[in-house]
């Protein structure tokens, strides 16, 4: 019986995937990836009742997206679940202003999400190149696009606009923020803890390769650090964050710069590797002796505490912190040094708790919750899924939403 749905989560140096049963709840049979696309990658698999550890190389030098796509095509289908697969769910970075929930992604749907594709140069293209990878392998399987846009569809206009003519922001010259997905899931997961109010007035720090902080008031987005693009926002890996408009201007007036160029410089030349000269890398700059290096993480906490300041603001407080992605669950210096940033707020952290792997990681005096929890993209586009399928069985109610 088909009744596995297949998660794949493309970025910019990597592609994810998961597989879930649907037996009333979700039951994860496999995860994992492949990483470092571009530099010596590897495929990951975590070990589970239903598959085993996989750690291997695919090679020294870097590899396409199909090429990855095919070695978890290929466990897959080695461990049996391949055939299990009915429904393949789809982590699609910009949903633009027409797609804020689970969408099928039919022929229509695909040629308006190829049109974003200037929106989010490092990821869309990538994102579509998966679909049309897994509509080959699996024909007979239905393909459903989840946004990570749509979860801050519902703030307030105010948090969305620009200060442009009127009619730019009517053609979608808008914010749209980004890392919805994972937001997502810390909201359902704040649910859990602390019931519908989801840890009242919350920030959200998904510090990865792309970073941006959001601001949630019961689990729903009221602002967030990214806004048209993947570049605005806190210090990145590779890209710049915010950056006065007038320097972009310069770079094309002055300096010459050809657009590709500048995109080029801002997406792939610029944050911590632009700044330390060294690496794009948190833990090889944590690593490094050179001032350089220090100097790059200096200026990624304190772009993170001065936007923590901004997001409280627009929330009138902060009762919940909460860290995610590979930066903010793994480098618990950083998440010291940027609590330590926050201590005006309330906020003070235990040393031992917050290097000892535990979820709270506050002192007893904190009038902030702080909490680490690791990312899950891939099952919250599963949950995505399956509110899809009931929203087909039941359209009534998917209409009152």
């Amino acid at each position: 019986m088909k009744n596995a749905i297949l998660v794949l989560n493309g970025g910019s140096s990597s592609l994810k995937f998961a597989v879930f049963q649907e037996r009333g709840d979700l039951h994860l049979l496999a995860r994992g990836g492949v990483s470092s696309i571009g530099h010596r990658p590897r495929l990951n698999v975590a070990p589970t009742a239903f598959s085993p550890e996989v750690d291997e190389s695919l090679g020294n030098g870097p590899i396409d997206i199909a090429t990855a796509f095919n070695a978890i095509a290929s466990f897959l289908a080695d461990y049996g679940l391949l055939r299990q697969i009915c429904k393949v769910g789809h982590r699609i970075v910009h949903g633009g202003q027409e797609f804020a929930r689970a969408t099928l992604l039919d022929a229509r749907t695909l040629d308006a999400l190829h049109g974003l594709e200037p929106l989010a140069p490092t990821h869309q293209a990538v994102n579509l190149e998966i679909v049309e990878l897994a509509g080959q392998l699996l024909p007979d399987a239905k393909q459903v696009g989840c946004f990570d846009t749509a979860f801050h569809a519902a703030r307030p206009e105010l948090a969305k606009i620009y200060a442009l003519p009127h009619e730019m922001s009517e053609q979608g010259i808008v914010s749209y923020g980004f890392h919805g997905l994972s937001y997502a899931h810390i909201a359902a997961r704040l649910r859990d803890r602390y019931g519908a109010g989801a840890g009242g007035r919350t920030i959200v720090a998904h510090l990865g390769s792309g970073a941006s902080l959001c601001a949630t008031q019961a689990g729903v987005s009221h602002a967030t650090t990214m806004g048209f693009s993947t570049l605005d926002g806190l210090v990145m890996s590779t890209r710049c964050g915010s950056i006065d408009p007038g320097v972009l201007l310069h770079l094309l007036k002055d300096r010459k710069l050809s657009s590709d160029e500048l995109s080029t410089l801002l997406y792939e030349r610029s944050g911590l590797l632009g700044v330390s000269g060294i690496s794009g890398d948190m833990q090889t700059l944590l690593a490094s002796s050179e001032p350089a290096a220090a100097g790059a993480v200096d200026l990624f906490v304190y772009r993170i505490g001065r936007e923590i300041g901004s997001l409280a603001a627009a929330l009138g407080g902060l009762d919940t912190l909460v860290f995610t992605a590979g930066i903010g669950e793994h480098a618990p210096q950083i998440r010291q040094r940027i609590c330590g940033s926050a201590a005006w707020l309330g906020v003070a952290i235990d040393d031992g708790l917050n290097r000892g792997g535990e979820e709270l990681v506050i002192l007893p005096n904190s009038r902030v919750d702080v909490l680490v929890i690791p990312a899950n993209e891939e099952r919250a586009v599963a949950t995505e899924l399956i509110s899809f399928d009931n929203s087909l069985i039941n359209p009534v109610a998917a209409g009152r939403d």
